[in-house]
């Protein structure tokens, strides 16, 4: 029977790992999502979306080939690494085009395997049967699980710079789209931005807006004690009156002269400002 691609189980973006021994906790790899299914036809490797990539991930699909199996679905993140050996998003576009042989997949999840469809197992049993089908050394890779309660793993996680982690409870069957049975807690960066503007409307909480290098970042919020926020407003005040940056006369804000530098701190491997908020600020 030819197999079809499945749509993704996603988990929620929560603040906090949870707590208790039903979960199992794995790294958030920082890469795209990967859909590997083995059937009479050969095999395909598609996108998050469905879209089919097998022809760029030539060296991954060859490799899927020689598993001992006649069939399966395999999901998980295609990567490529560093030299520190964390996964980065950014080198990625570039490894698919130019070296797809440095690409790894990192395999987390079995939905098919020989004509059985494992959906309604609970995820331990699935996972368990991934491990054993996944010879040690290659490029595709066992997501391993981290030992220890979701806090402690979590804590170490960012410690060691990555992008967070990804809980899972270890009972539960596999259903596409949104679950809380999967739950993803990034780790937050700090970083130095110019501040482009501010946002006051009554009722809502104060937002500067934050530009790197030019490009517009998004908002974060001042959660300053009262003096330190007056300091703020100060600043702001004396920089006030520039017109809205390129792409950006929509949004209802005052926009300030170059000069503001803000310490924000944001959640790691999202394109724009995500939980942001502002932790100091400078005059250039």
């Amino acid at each position: 029977m030819r197999l079809k691609f499945i749509k993704p189980m996603e988990p929620e973006l929560v603040e906090q790992p949870p707590a208790g021994d039903g979960w199992s906790h794995e790294v958030k790899f920082d890469g795209y999502r990967t859909q590997v299914l083995k059937d009479a036809d050969g095999v395909r490797l598609y996108t998050k979306t469905g879209i089919d990539w097998t022809a760029k991930y030539r060296p991954i699909g060859a490799e899927a080939a020689k598993l001992t199996a006649e069939s399966f679905i395999i999901e998980g993140e295609m990567i490529v690494t560093d030299e520190a050996g964390l996964s980065d998003f950014h080198a990625l576009r570039s490894a698919i085009t130019r070296r797809p042989q440095d690409l790894y997949l990192v395999a987390f999840d079995l939905l098919h395997l020989n004509g059985h469809d494992l959906r309604d197992m609970p995820l331990k049993d699935r996972r368990d049967i991934l491990q054993a089908l996944i010879p040690e050394g290659g490029h595709i890779q066992f997501s391993e699980a981290l030992p220890g309660a979701g806090d402690a793993v979590y804590h170490l996680a960012c410690e060691a710079n990555l992008e967070g982690i990804v809980s899972k409870r270890l009972d539960s069957i596999y259903r596409s789209g949104n679950t809380m049975s999967w739950r993803k807690i990034k780790c937050y960066a700090e970083a130095e931005m110019e501040i482009i503007g501010v946002k006051r409307e009554t009722g809502k909480p104060a937002m500067v807006l934050m530009a790197d290098k030019g490009r517009y970042m998004g908002g974060a919020f001042v959660t300053f004690k009262a003096e330190k926020r007056q300091a703020l407003w100060d600043r702001i005040q004396g920089k006030a009156g520039a017109p809205p940056p390129k792409g950006l006369a929509k949004e209802k804000a005052e926009w300030l002269k170059p000069g503001l530098v803000g310490r924000v701190k944001f959640l790691k491997g999202e394109e724009k400002l995500r939980h942001a908020s502002l932790k100091d600020f400078r005059e250039e």
